[in-house]
């Protein structure tokens, strides 16, 4: 019977910790780009990998508008590698019109994101959690 409930125990722990989400699940703050812009980025599980979509954006005033890129996913095939940081996956720039290989750090509430191409790498600066 101890080792039925010990079983038990540990199944039960080891199903919570899988349907766990994923700390950097939420709605983040973009930094203002080249055009001033910026934007909130909903960031979900896609499958095994983290995704993120726009959802909404803003002019240099900081007035909501409607971007055409609403809708649009900027990060896709995130990996989590463990302590807070994610790569394997890629970042859009909407300001720039260009796909990089994305890099996304986590600290809290502050994700650093980086993107690079053919080893030049460009930062998307720190973005804050909304929600």
């Amino acid at each position: 019977m101890k080792t039925l409930l010990t079983a038990a125990a540990l199944s039960f722990a080891m199903a919570s910790a899988a349907f766990a989400a994923d700390p950097i699940i939420g709605t983040w703050q973009t930094i203002k780009d080249d055009n001033g812009n910026s934007g909130q980025i909903s960031i979900v599980e896609c499958g095994n990998a983290i995704c993120g979509t726009l959802v909404k954006s803003f002019d240099e005033a900081g007035k909501t508008f409607k971007s055409e890129n609403q809708g649009r996913k900027l990060i896709w095939d995130m990996q989590n590698q463990g302590g807070g940081k994610y790569g394997g996956g890629k970042v859009f720039s909407p300001d720039r019109g260009k796909t990089y290989n994305g890099q996304l750090v986590l600290s809290g509430n502050s994700l650093d994101v980086k993107g690079c191409v053919l080893g030049i790498c460009r930062s998307g600066g720190k973005w804050k959690r909304v929600k």
